[in-house]
């Protein structure tokens, strides 16, 4: 088994037109998370938080075609409101590629000067390049949701 130095890594960008306290907010409130969370075939259906350092979250994603049900959950271990979350991620049974491991998520909020918002995605110490294409496509899927959902919010910007 590969070490986690060796371990694949998925870098993501994207920018969201939306002010950095709304996704802020969208990461940190289980009942905006339950909302966008999951890729279209795996929307959340519960969302738990306990936000502090050392506390830990729980979702639920549902297949929408069979009913089946992925949990996954982790442990915060930064939050630097309203700039930084980094939280272990793991699935809480096989997944994809066998058993699951502990990754680590990070989110960077940068608010930029036109009102929108930076946001840098990193998951790390995937298992494999299967599990790092597999996420790659379930992130772009979620945050895909994750920008419709913004638009429905129907936000202002300053």
């Amino acid at each position: 088994m590969a070490d986690q130095l060796s371990r694949p890594t998925l870098h993501m960008q994207r920018i969201f037109d939306a002010p950095r306290a709304l996704l802020w907010a969208a990461w940190t409130r289980p009942e905006m998370v339950v909302a966008w969370l999951g890729p279209v075939e795996w929307p959340a259906v519960s969302v738990v938080q306990d936000l502090r350092i050392g506390g830990t979250y729980r979702a639920c994603l549902k297949n929408t075609k069979d009913g089946r049900l992925l949990w996954q959950s982790g442990v915060y271990r930064e939050i630097e409101e309203p700039s930084r979350l980094s939280f272990t991620f793991q699935w809480e049974s096989s997944h994809e590629d066998g058993e699951p491991v502990v990754t680590l998520v990070t989110v960077l909020f940068e608010e930029l000067a036109d009102g929108r918002t930076r946001m840098d995605f990193t998951h790390a110490d995937l298992k494999s390049e299967e599990s790092l294409a597999g996420h790659r496509y379930g992130w772009e899927s979620t945050f895909g949701r994750l920008e419709s959902w913004i638009a429905m919010q129907g936000h202002q910007r300053e």
